[in-house]
């Protein structure tokens, strides 16, 4: 498939063909240099990026989807939002394709971190933190699909909303202290009132900070990959098990301090 015609399944909601989906190339280092030229489309067309996807950290799903390693996207100004003052957002998903939700932990960065990637360096870089919804999709009927398939498919980020932010200075007085606290955390994933699921972050590369480490070696290391910036929003990768999404539906996040959980409303 061309740049061109990934973009128009982004923009249309549908499923790749079987021939299309058996033509992408099983190359991830290929799929990155794709995804970066779909990226690159969406840029000339007025779209501005607002930071990065990563998804795939959390290995208690790996066997499930047949993914074993990370992978990651843009989060661009029409993909974003941010929740209201008591935590609340909507999300239209009528032209997504096959959503599911994510609860997952969002950094915003201060700076761009220095060339030197420690967690100590990482944290320093880091202004915020915050709970968050990532909607996810796949242009892939069933979810069937390789590790290149979903690097080729924008790293499957269809939307992301952002919930109240944590200043990470006042919770944490180190990138060690940090990704210890981050790493005994937890959340219960809520759906009209029921619980759905339970999750660790723990199991998000040993924690959120980690995933975001990993993240930046990637980015690094990829080709024409552009660097994070100043203010960037950056999601980590989900807590629990990627949920099926249906008009009408709200679900909530339910968090340990400091993080506030979220209510999103499905439209």
């Amino acid at each position: 498939m061309t740049p061109e015609t990934l973009l128009q399944h982004i923009d249309n909601g549908k499923l790749w063909t079987d021939g299309s989906l058996a033509s992408i190339p099983a190359d991830a280092a290929q799929a990155y240099q794709t995804a970066l030229q779909v990226r690159q489309l969406r840029v000339v067309r007025g779209e501005q990026p607002r930071g990065f996807k990563i998804g795939f950290t959390n290995r208690s799903i790996w066997e499930r989807y047949q993914v074993f390693e990370p992978i990651w996207g843009t989060v661009w100004n029409t993909t974003l939002s941010m929740a209201n003052e008591v935590g609340e957002c909507s999300v239209d998903i009528s032209r997504m394709c096959q959503p599911r939700l994510e609860p997952e932990l969002v950094f915003a960065m201060r700076c761009t971190p220095p060339a030197d990637l420690t967690l100590q360096s990482l944290f320093e870089s880091i202004e915020w933190m915050s709970s968050g919804f990532e909607v996810v999709q796949s242009h892939a009927a069933d979810w069937k699909f390789k590790l290149a398939d979903t690097i080729t498919d924008s790293g499957l980020h269809a939307h992301l909303v952002v919930g109240k932010s944590v200043q990470v200075a006042n919770v944490a007085s180190s990138g060690e202290a940090l990704h210890a606290m981050l790493a005994g955390m937890s959340l219960e994933l809520m759906q009209a009132g029921q619980r759905v699921e339970k999750g660790a972050a723990f199991n998000v590369l040993d924690s959120p900070l980690m995933a975001l480490l990993n993240f930046m070696k990637a980015l690094r290391s990829c080709p024409g990959a552009p660097d994070v910036q100043t203010g960037d929003v950056i999601t980590t990768g989900t807590w629990t098990d990627a949920w099926p999404l249906v008009a009408g539906q709200v679900w909530q996040s339910q968090y340990e301090l400091p993080l506030v959980g979220l209510t999103l409303k499905v439209v």
